[in-house]
């Protein structure tokens, strides 16, 4: 193992903050900026800065699994449009899965490239690039992304690198071409005007840097920061006994229906390197649930920064310690044209199957029970809301909702919270009923939801939706109607996730979450019900206090804490009421 020699590590970290700082002002911008809601509410966006080799600087603390579609983009725009041949004020635009790096179709990239000044005539140094999550991109249905899609000819527009922005002027006509093969066409026009201007800010900001410092000083603190980052990461594995450790965790079908679908992790470490092989992981779904070569990287790269180094630099450094195998043909890697719109579930299924493989290795205070592991999805769409004033006739509402995590060896899961990948905020109530003809009945964490355990697992989400006016429809993409997430040294496993149709019916219909195009009657309800996280610990090991608590709060039933914790223990919490 050898050690990195920076040539100015004060330097490096003034350095590495500014750059931070510039990535965070710009994702501050795209919220603000954003016209739809699942942008400037949820905040289902991301920015990063990358040099001219593509390589990642810096990504700010958003959504982990944008990673996969903003390096992906860059390497393609780069390899379709020769850095010779760009020039100040253009900027690109893509999305594609399969030509341009994407991971699925909604999330739309724009990459703008920067020029040191006085360097115009010159080759761009870095890239500004940012990514919105855009609530509809055309398909076969509302939202884009459908459980049982056979291809992704589907799931919308598909966008290879194309030049958007000409030395300042926006291409109109290739905005309208985007837009119009949307339900919002409006939305989209003007999210993705947002965009660009989003990197604007990026570039005024990395070429008054270059201008302070030097192109050749500039050049230097990325090299010094990417060394510095995968040294960092050498002896964080270094640290880690030698050994092949595997876990695996399974889908309840590949979307379509049928059997369990494997998600096989092996981490093999040999001193200061990983191994991250996906062997044995079940084939290619028949439906949307696939998911690209760039999104298992962005799964790896979380996995590893939360487990070996939270604070580790986001930037490529990190890959150069670490190898992937990952076979073709898997739902990890998949044959075009395979449909890839519902993703992120599985990236959360093999999130839950890295983080098990790493539990053989890491101490006991780093191991933590299953969580959900899901992205609980809904859409609803229809016509827009009467009287609004909208500029979009249709519209189409997005939700992801969190679910319980899993407990951990001093403390219970967190509650309602998404896991992993995935780092959206709920649209709040106020939020949904203003912009959407529909009304929120119940959003509310699920009693009995988490494993029992000495640590109890995070608890699940209700969601509750009603239409208020004709033509309503609704889908859904989830997963673990079947499947749960497991406890851990002794703790049970975690709730499932359902969809139920007018819960507070006489008949009401217990539905997989994996759901396209359900008709909604003026009136009727849905609810998604997301799963809670595994508990950690026998469940007779759980203090009484904590217990009582629970009760107390309605966390959990009276019926449920007899059967998980016994009669004796329950009457004793009861007591202390």
């Amino acid at each position: 193992m050898t050690n990195t020699k920076l040539a100015d590590p004060i330097h490096l970290e003034v350095f590495s903050n500014r750059i931070v700082g510039i990535i965070e002002e710009m994702g501050a911008r795209l919220v603000r900026a954003a016209f739809s809601a699942n942008i400037k509410e949820r905040r289902d966006c991301s920015v990063a800065l990358f040099d001219a080799k593509a390589r990642l600087v810096a990504q700010g603390s958003h959504i982990p699994m944008h990673l996969g579609s903003l390096l992906g983009g860059v390497e393609a725009t780069i390899a379709a449009h020769p850095l010779e041949d760009m020039l100040p004020g253009d900027a690109f635009v893509c999305n594609d899965a399969y030509l341009a790096g994407g991971t699925h179709l909604p999330d739309i990239s724009v990459i703008t490239p920067i020029f040191a000044q006085g360097e115009d005539n010159h080759n761009p140094r870095f890239f500004a690039a940012n990514l919105g999550h855009h609530a509809d991109v055309g398909g076969a249905v509302p939202g884009s992304i459908s459980p049982d899609a056979a291809s992704i000819f589907e799931e919308g527009i598909r966008i290879p690198p194309t030049k958007l922005v000409r030395s300042g002027v926006v291409d109109e006509g290739v905005l309208g071409l985007i837009a119009h093969n949307t339900r919002e066409p409006q939305s989209r026009i003007l999210d993705i005007k947002g965009q660009i201007a989003t990197n604007n800010v990026g570039v005024a900001q990395i070429r008054e840097l270059i201008g302070r410092m030097g192109a050749a000083e500039v050049d230097q603190a990325v090299a010094d920061l990417l060394a510095y980052t995968a040294q960092r990461l050498r002896n964080k594995i270094a640290a880690l006994p030698d050994g092949a450790y595997s876990f695996t965790n399974h889908m309840d079908n590949d979307g379509v229906g049928g059997d369990k679908v494997a998600i096989c992790a092996t981490i093999t470490v040999v001193s200061d390197k990983a191994t991250f092989d996906f062997t044995g992981t079940g084939p290619q779904s028949r439906g949307g649930f696939n998911v690209m070569p760039s999104g298992v990287m962005a799964t790896v790269a979380y996995a590893i920064k939360t487990l070996l180094d939270p604070d580790l630099p986001p930037n490529s450094g990190l890959f150069d310690a670490i190898e992937l195998v990952v076979p073709e043909g898997t739902i990890l890697n998949p044959h075009y044209p395979a449909a890839v719109g519902a993703r992120t579930t599985t990236c959360q299924k093999l999130a839950g199957a890295i983080f098990g493989a790493f539990s053989e290795i890491l101490p006991d205070d780093k191991i933590m029970a299953s969580s959900h592991d899901v992205l609980a999805a809904m859409t609803l769409s229809g016509p827009s809301k009467p009287g609004k004033g909208q500029s979009d006739s249709a519209y189409v509402y997005l939700e992801t909702i969190g679910g319980g995590n899993g407990a951990r060896a001093l403390a219970d899961g967190m509650d309602g919270a998404h896991a992993h990948i995935t780092n959206s905020l709920n649209m709040p109530i106020e939020a949904v009923e203003n912009e959407y003809p529909l009304l929120i009945e119940e959003y509310a964490l699920i009693n009995d939801s988490g494993g029992a355990g000495q640590f109890r697992g995070g608890m699940g989400i209700a969601r509750s939706i009603r239409a208020i006016e004709p033509g309503t429809t609704f889908s859904a993409r989830a997963d673990s109607f079947i499947t749960a997430a497991a406890g851990a040294s002794g703790g049970a496993e975690g709730s499932h996730c359902q969809v139920v149709r007018n819960e507070q019916s006489n008949a009401p219909d217990i539905l997989d979450p994996k759901q396209r195009l359900l008709a909604l009657e003026t009136g009727e309800t849905i609810r998604m019900e997301t799963p809670g996280g595994g508990g950690f610990g026998s469940p007779q090991d759980r203090d009484v206090d904590d217990l009582a608590r629970d009760l107390t709060d309605g966390r959990v039933s009276e019926t449920a804490a007899r059967r998980d914790y016994g009669a004796k223990m329950t009457d004793a919490a009861l007591a202390k009421d």
